[in-house]
C-alpha cells in the first residue's frame, strides 16, 4: 500500500529502479496553456551539479551515467488524462558516485508573460512507482496555495548512509527555470 507523505516528510526508497511521476491540473480560462516542466537535478556534496548533463530535463533527457531518464515534455499538461503529466524513469545502481542528491522542480514556462502561478494549479503531486511491479510507492500531493509562486520542489531523493532515501519537500518560488541554474551551477554555461 502506497504511503500519502506529508511536507518535510522522508522515507526510505528501498527499490533501484523506480518512475517518479508528477501531475496536475491547470484551471481553465487563463488564456494559455499551462506548460509545466518537470527537471531532475543532480547535484553533488558541495551542492552543485558536477557538470551541465546532470541537469535532466526536456532538451536533456538522459543523465551521462544513464541513471537518469526524462521521459519528455507535455507543454499543455493535457496529454495524461488524468495520470501523471510528466515522469521521469530513475536506475540508482547507476548514479555517479558524485552525486549525492536528486532534486525534482516543476517551472511553469513563460509564467511572467502568461500571468500564470501555482495557485491556478490543482491536484499537483509527485509519487514514485516501483518499476518491477509497476505499484505505487509513495505520494505528495502538493495541498498548499502556492498563489504567487511559479516554481516548485516537489521532492528530493538523497543519499545517506549507503541508501537512498526520499523526501516530499513542496518548496515553493517566484521564480523561473534560471533560478535553479544559478543555485545549482557554478560558473558553467547550459547548452
Amino acid at each position: 500500500m502506497a504511503i500519502n507523505l506529508q511536507k518535510g516528510q522522508k522515507i526510505d526508497i528501498g527499490l533501484s529502479k523506480m518512475t517518479v511521476g508528477l501531475g496536475w491540473n491547470p484551471n481553465e480560462g487563463t488564456g494559455y496553456d499551462f506548460d509545466l516542466d518537470v527537471s531532475a537535478i543532480m547535484i553533488d556534496a558541495n551542492r552543485f551539479v558536477p557538470q551541465d548533463e546532470f541537469f535532466v530535463f526536456y532538451n536533456n533527457v538522459d543523465s551521462p551515467d544513464n541513471a537518469v531518464h526524462h521521459t519528455g515534455d507535455d507543454p499543455s499538461g493535457g496529454n495524461s488524462d488524468g495520470g501523471d503529466d510528466e515522469s521521469i524513469n530513475i536506475d540508482l545502481t547507476k548514479v555517479d558516485a558524485k552525486i549525492q542528491e536528486i532534486l525534482f522542480v516543476v517551472t511553469i514556462h513563460e509564467a511572467q508573460p502568461r500571468r500564470q502561478n501555482f495557485g491556478q494549479v490543482r491536484d499537483s503531486y509527485i509519487r514514485i512507482i516501483d518499476e518491477q511491479t509497476g505499484s505505487e510507492v509513495c505520494k505528495y500531493e502538493l495541498g498548499e496555495d502556492f498563489s504567487i509562486e511559479t516554481a516548485i520542489e516537489f521532492g528530493r531523493l538523497y543519499r545517506r548512509g549507503g541508501a537512498w532515501k526520499f523526501e516530499a519537500s513542496g518548496v515553493g518560488y517566484k521564480e523561473d527555470l534560471a533560478f535553479f541554474l544559478s543555485k545549482y551551477f557554478k560558473g558553467q554555461i547550459i547548452k
